[in-house]
């Protein structure tokens, strides 16, 4: 999947359909590092991901994921769910 630098409403659809073409290709982890902007429409596009994975029998992991979008995912109470390891918390 290509780089993007935003994760919001206005490119959600867009950004949920390659990162689910990708998981079939076999992607696992997805580099958040160069997103700049997340709204709540990222943390919906990121349990479609992972819905999607565990379906196809696979499992995701997110990495430099923004601290805006750690907080949504804490907010929604669902990190613990797509957060399952301390280091994809990690930031360069």
């Amino acid at each position: 999947m290509h780089s993007i630098d935003s994760l919001t409403v206005e490119n959600a659809t867009a950004t949920l359909e390659r990162g689910l073409d990708a998981i079939k290709e076999g992607q696992t982890v997805f580099d958040f590092g160069t997103i700049k902007s997340t709204d709540s429409a990222a943390v919906a596009v990121l349990l479609a991901w992972k819905r999607a994975a565990r379906k196809a029998g696979a499992e995701i992991s997110f990495i430099n994921m923004p601290p805006s979008l750690v907080k949504l995912t804490s907010l929604y109470g669902v990190d613990d769910f797509l957060l399952d390891s301390p280091a994809n918390l990690h930031h360069h």
